[in-house]
């Protein structure tokens, strides 16, 4: 199947485009999966966040992209500033170059070499997130669910990856002890 036929399999998608990157790790069934095994799924990640048009899907932007993945990890789930050496060092690949054009002031990124584009990009839209609300970027409630989400319900309350999903198991749960306890 061509690169540009293959269905992306990751139960959630859509999300920011740090917390997207982050989300190319799941668990099925028990099993963890990785989207990013090889070029191909990095061409599938890139096609679903608008990227495949300016980045190629080759070795070099694959191997960037684990690199970011592997940084925004540890700053994600670990303590506050855990994994801001390891963002910055990804960081360090790129710049926002400030432009003006017929609609006025704009910023450009711009890259050491086009192969960090992708993780760069992904690096910096983490600074995004952190800077609009810090509280909302979360990790699924389920104890077996690795996804990462970016709360934008109204009252911030949001726990699951998925209500279909993490959400309805974990109430099936607490049925199930209920009623078995009962």
């Amino acid at each position: 199947m061509p690169d540009g036929d293959r269905v992306d399999p990751r139960p959630l998608t859509g999300e920011p485009l740090a917390l997207d990157l982050l989300n190319t790790r799941w668990m099925r069934e028990g099993t963890a999966q990785d989207l990013l095994t090889d070029t191909e799924g990095l061409a599938v990640w890139l096609r679903a966040n608008g990227l495949d048009d300016r980045f190629a899907a080759d070795t070099a932007t694959l191997r960037h992209a684990l690199r970011a993945r592997d940084a925004l990890k540890r700053a994600v789930d670990g303590a506050p500033g855990e994994g801001a050496e390891a963002v910055d060092a990804v960081l360090a690949h790129g710049r926002i170059r400030a432009t003006l054009n017929a609609d006025g002031p704009g910023e450009r990124p711009e890259f050491d070499d086009p192969s960090w584009g992708p993780a760069w990009l992904a690096a910096r839209d983490y600074l995004r997130l952190l800077d609009t609300a810090p509280d909302r970027i979360r990790g699924c409630a389920h104890e077996a669910c690795v996804l990462h989400f970016f709360d934008t319900s109204r009252n911030g309350t949001r726990r699951w990856c998925s209500m279909a999903a993490c959400g309805n198991r974990a109430k099936a749960s607490r049925h199930y002890a209920r009623t078995k306890d009962a």
